[in-house]
């Protein structure tokens, strides 16, 4: 039997590992480069990631400026804000996850913007309801709940949903004793930032114990899934159940919703025209990022979140600068601002609309 002196063998296992690596390095090129879309001859590459909130609207959106622009492709990954963000700051992140442009919910914070490398501004984008959809077969009819009472449940002190806190305003209805399971999000989440910064100003204890998130250490038996997908899936198969997502996401695979309780005592629902009162009382700064966490008037829904697509103030590609700014100019026009109606989201006022073009215009695009 031959055998190698420890300076031989040291070399050839390093031969070894080394192959192993270059194969696997080799084959995960290989797979990127199958799932790269193909871009026609002259065309652009348009890479973006970030919120699942909006991604059902950015979905179609970018589906139908491809089909009138065939020479501009876009991709989109609905990964959550914080990874979003993540990405489009792009420091440690390898080839495969680098993007154009990213999105949030939670707009961007003063930190991450100055950590980007090619400066960032913030457009926003479109708005909409986070609602609190829940599974409770053979309870009929709307579901209210209080301010205290959605509090405590996501507080874990609300644990039953025969709570006199919920009963009370039900009543007639026969709420069963059964334990409450709240389904949250993973993963970094600007919803999960909506949802905590409206219960941070209604709930001293919440202020006190979590205040406003994107990643938050739930409290009680949660269950977590990514994304508002996973959410809303998770509650569709858990009975006793309730969790906060787009409203979009329940609507469309059928979730209960409930009528949460406003700043002004009223029950409301999370329709775009009560979304829309909720965000006509938001004052935009300069920056454009704004939020209201708890807002007045009897038609609002308590809460809503605009949402952000991020762009570079520089991009090394003129052409890819240029691409972006015809998107993302097409998305603020009136006509692509209507569509967000069909699908549960909020148009942004005008007025909203015209400051996030202006916003736009100071990307360079040469």
């Amino acid at each position: 039997m031959l055998k190698l002196s420890k300076s031989l063998f040291a070399m050839v296992a390093a031969l070894v590992l080394s192959a192993l690596l270059l194969g696997c390095q080799a084959s995960r090129t290989d797979a990127a480069a199958e799932n790269k879309p193909a871009v026609p001859p002259g065309g652009v590459l348009l890479r973006g990631a970030g919120a699942t909130f909006p991604s059902v609207l950015y979905r179609e959106w970018f589906e139908a400026y491809q089909k009138a622009h065939p020479d501009t492709v876009i991709t989109y990954d609905a990964v959550g804000s914080g990874e979003g963000i993540r990405r489009f700051v792009g420091q440690g992140v390898d080839a495969a996850e680098q993007v154009d442009f990213g999105a949030s919910d939670a707009a961007m914070p003063d930190d991450a913007i100055a950590r980007t490398p090619q400066g960032a501004v913030l457009l926003p984008m479109t708005a909409g309801s986070v609602a609190l959809a829940y599974n409770l077969p053979g309870v009929e009819g709307e579901l209210k709940l209080t301010r205290k009472a959605y509090a405590g449940i996501f507080l874990g002190t609300v644990k039953s949903w025969n709570d006199p806190l919920i009963q009370k305003a039900n009543p007639g209805v026969k709420l069963p004793k059964l334990t409450i399971a709240t389904v949250v999000r993973a993963d970094a989440s600007g919803t999960t930032f909506a949802l905590t910064k409206h219960l941070d100003a209604i709930s001293d204890r919440w202020r006190e114990q979590f205040g406003p998130a994107t990643v938050v250490n739930w409290p009680g038996n949660a269950m977590r899934a990514k994304g508002n997908e996973g959410v809303a899936s998770l509650i569709q198969h858990s009975e006793g159940s309730i969790g906060y997502v787009g409203y979009e996401f329940a609507r469309r695979i059928g979730l209960k919703v409930a009528l949460l309780e406003n700043k002004e005592g009223k029950f409301v629902p999370p329709l775009a025209p009560n979304a829309i009162a909720a965000l006509s009382t938001a004052e935009l700064p300069e920056n454009l990022r704004a939020w209201v966490p708890d807002p007045a008037g009897a038609d609002s829904y308590p809460i809503v979140t605009m949402t952000w697509i991020l762009v570079h103030k520089d991009y090394t590609d003129a052409a890819k600068a240029k691409a972006l700014h015809e998107l993302f100019a097409w998305t603020l026009s009136q006509p692509s601002q209507k569509m967000a109606l069909d699908l549960a989201y909020v148009p942004l006022p005008e007025s909203v609309a015209k400051r996030s073009l202006a916003a736009l215009e100071t990307v360079k695009t040469q």
